[in-house]
C-alpha cells in the first residue's frame, strides 16, 4: 500500500503527463483516461466498498450487544458466587 503522499504524488505525475500531451484530444477520451488513472491509483490502496463497510458495522454492533449481555450475565453470576463481597 502506498503512503497517502506518495499516492497523491504519483497520481499528480500521471495526471500531468496525461494533460500535457496533445491538447486536441476529445473530452471523452480525457475523461476515460482520467477515470482509468484514478481506478489504477485506488486499486493500490487498501479500500473496501461501502457495502462491505456497512455489513461490517452491522456485525460489530451485534458483537458489541452480545458482549454487553455476556458482561452483564458474568457480573450477575459473580455476584451470586460471592454474596459476602458484594454486601
Amino acid at each position: 500500500m502506498l503512503a497517502p503522499k506518495a499516492f497523491l504524488d504519483a497520481l499528480s505525475d500521471q495526471a500531468s503527463r496525461l494533460f500535457s500531451g496533445d491538447a486536441s484530444q476529445p473530452r471523452n477520451e480525457l475523461e476515460s483516461q482520467f477515470k482509468a488513472l484514478l481506478q489504477s491509483g485506488f486499486s493500490k490502496l487498501d479500500l473496501v466498498s461501502r457495502e462491505e463497510f456497512d455489513s461490517q458495522m452491522v456485525v460489530l454492533a451485534r458483537t458489541r450487544a452480545r458482549l454487553e449481555a455476556l458482561e452483564s450475565k458474568f457480573e450477575e453470576l459473580e455476584a451470586r458466587l460471592n454474596p459476602i463481597t458484594s454486601e
